[in-house]
């Protein structure tokens, strides 16, 4: 493993209860990257505190619940930072995602930032601190959303859904079975539900509805569409689908990923391998002052979010990031809502880069991709299984013009992987037992329409660049990392025994907006009953309560009283004006989410 020579030192044998999600993550990744793990005592009662270790080097990191001073639990973050509203616009409203979905992604940011100190160490910066909350990174999480909400010009304001659930993705068969569809065409879209039964009208409204999943995390369609499905058998349905090109997937069980015997194991979200050169490796740009990766050069070829993010994050860290384009320019430039020329969604996931137009299908465009390479550190790709052979531009070939590149692709099953179904993030949510834990812990039936494996993905995939690129500095040389989005699941389903359940959780309506409470143990269950004046915690007259007062109210009274409690952010417009985010937002056009990360 490219990290061996590393140990994390933290808190580990008895972090603070809202603490440990995030730090058996941190445990999990470093371990998944070859580190050393070592428990210490915890020095800090508000934050989670470790340390990475290098020989005579250290990096030291911090990281706060961002809300008010106070750890915070996975629950209030979701509640406080609009991802329970994102999460829920699909159906009634806002919902916890019943992951530790936060927790996990503030983790994967940690690491990638305090390695990224030590390589700015190496590089010859005095760089030994690295602070980070978990309220930046589920604002990060959610930036494409606030970004579509507060743009100056035509603003998105999505309130909860007046679709009904059952009429959303996923779908329910006859027999009982919960699957899901995916197409990135309208052609074959239209002729599945042409045999199943539907009218060509009706069909094309769906298409429409099913392609703003993606960019909005709602999809309204028409309830024609699952009411024909309910009534066939799911192998009819498959036989339908297979028949006309669209990709069907039945919504698995987290045991049933863990006994896949064909895919990358669940405790290796990354793969690494050497690009066999025989060179030793190139000594990286020095670096006396600034972000981490200044200095050095990532060339990214990606679409959507889970590339686009991964260069983003690469970018926020102090690297040049030029992005290849095809002629013309990515056709999601121009996606409303507008911020000037721009989509703010498509901004929130690519400003601050580089453009480069080439048409890598051409030899004139692979030669000019090549040359980008050649002098860059890294090559990032997220491009469909295959088309990197077919352009000849994989990792041999790009190793052969630069022994030193880190060749990273971001893809949708991972290295190897037998599974012929587009790597999307529905898709894996479906396959991984990501979505079975959402229904589970939600009362529902399946995933979430909010980008979940999208947006980890894209952490993963800059951690383990980060990873390589110290390895490089190390003396391993060039080499391939690739991570997927099923990796990034397995991260949020590691098959470990459950946290012990709240003494009470849950979303609560108040005279105005809605309060998220999280009593872990029973003391502060008294404390909120004694607050709410209840001698017994009956839920219903609990309920009755919190309706005679303000969520705001509450909050304060509740704070006084030692109680976990925050108002639901039910409009991401709010958040922009939150003085608790002020740090994290940058009001340039729309709330542009800034870096996770600050360094000293």
């Amino acid at each position: 493993m490219p990290l061996a020579d590393l140990t994390l030192v933290g808190p580990w044998a008895q972090p603070h209860p809202a603490h440990a999600a995030l730090a058996a993550s941190l445990c999990r990744q470093a371990r998944a990257l070859g580190m050393r793990v070592r428990a210490q005592p915890a020095d800090s009662a508000g934050a989670l505190a470790f340390s990475l270790r290098l020989a005579e080097q250290a990096v030291d990191c911090r990281i706060l619940g961002g809300l008010d001073g106070a750890p915070a639990s996975e629950y209030l973050v979701q509640a406080a930072t609009g991802l329970m509203s994102v999460h829920g616009r699909a159906n009634a409203g806002a919902a916890a995602l019943g992951l530790d979905y936060v927790a996990t992604l503030t983790a994967t940011l940690a690491l990638q930032g305090a390695l990224a100190a030590l390589l700015a160490q190496r590089r010859g910066a005095a760089v030994d601190r690295c602070e980070l909350s978990m309220a930046s990174a589920a604002l990060l999480a959610v930036g494409q959303y606030l970004a579509g909400a507060t743009v100056e010009d035509g603003a998105e304001r999505l309130l909860p859904s007046s679709c009904p659930p059952e009429a959303r993705p996923p779908f329910v068969s006859a027999d009982a079975v919960v699957f899901e569809l995916e197409t990135l065409d309208a052609e074959p879209w239209r002729a599945f539900w042409a045999e199943i039964g539907i009218a060509a009208d009706c069909a094309g409204q769906g298409w429409r509805a099913f392609q703003l999943r993606y960019a909005k995390a709602v999809a309204p369609l028409p309830a024609e569409l699952a009411a024909a499905l309910s009534q066939r058998p799911y192998a009819d349905i498959a036989d339908v689908a297979r028949r006309h090109g669209v990709a069907i997937c039945r919504q698995r069980a987290g045991a049933e990923r863990r006994a896949d015997g064909d895919l990358p194991p669940p405790d290796r979200p990354w793969a690494f391998r050497s690009a066999g050169t025989g060179a030793g490796a190139a000594a990286l740009p020095p670096l006396q002052a600034g972000l981490p990766l200044a200095g050095l050069t990532v060339v990214e070829s990606c679409r959507r979010i889970q590339g686009p993010l991964a260069g983003l994050l690469l970018h926020r860290l102090g690297a040049g990031v030029v992005r290849i384009e095809p002629p013309g320019g990515d056709p999601l430039r121009g996606m409303p809502p507008m911020a000037g020329d721009c989509s703010a969604r498509f901004d929130a996931l690519n400003g601050g880069k580089r453009i480069r137009e080439i048409d890598i299908r051409t030899a004139a465009g692979r030669d000019a991709a090549l040359t980008l390479a050649a002098g860059a550190e890294v090559f990032l790709h997220n491009w469909a299984p295959g088309k990197a052979e077919q352009l000849r531009l994989g990792a041999e070939d790009l190793h052969r013009a630069n022994p030193d590149l880190v060749y990273a692709y971001a893809g949708g099953w991972g290295a190897g992987a037998a599974v012929d179904l587009p790597g999307t993030d529905f898709m894996v949510q479906a396959w991984s037992g990501v979505a079975d834990r959402i229904a589970a812990a939600g009362d529902g039936r399946g995933g979430s329409l909010f980008t979940v494996l999208d947006v980890l993905g894209g952490a993963v995939a800059a951690l383990g660049i980060v990873a390589a690129l110290l390895a490089r500095s190390l003396g391993h040389g060039g080499g391939t990392v690739e991570s997927a989005l099923l990796g990034a699941a397995d991260l949020l389903t590691p098959g470990s025994p459950e946290a012990p359940p709240p003494a009470l959780q849950g979303l609560f309506a108040t005279r105005s907006g809605l309060l998220a409470i999280d009593c872990a143990e029973p003391a502060s269950l008294q404390r909120l009953l004694d607050a709410a004046g209840l001698a017994r915690p009956d839920r219903a007259t609990l309920a009755e309560a919190l309706r005679t007062r303000t969520a705001a109210d509450w909050q304060a009274a509740l704070a006084e009283a030692g109680v976990p409690a925050v108002p639901v952010a039910e409009d991401l417009a709010a958040l922009a004006r939150d003085p608790r985010f002020a740090a994290c937002l940058d009001l340039a056009g729309y709330a542009r989410v800034r870096s996770p990360w600050s360094f000293r």
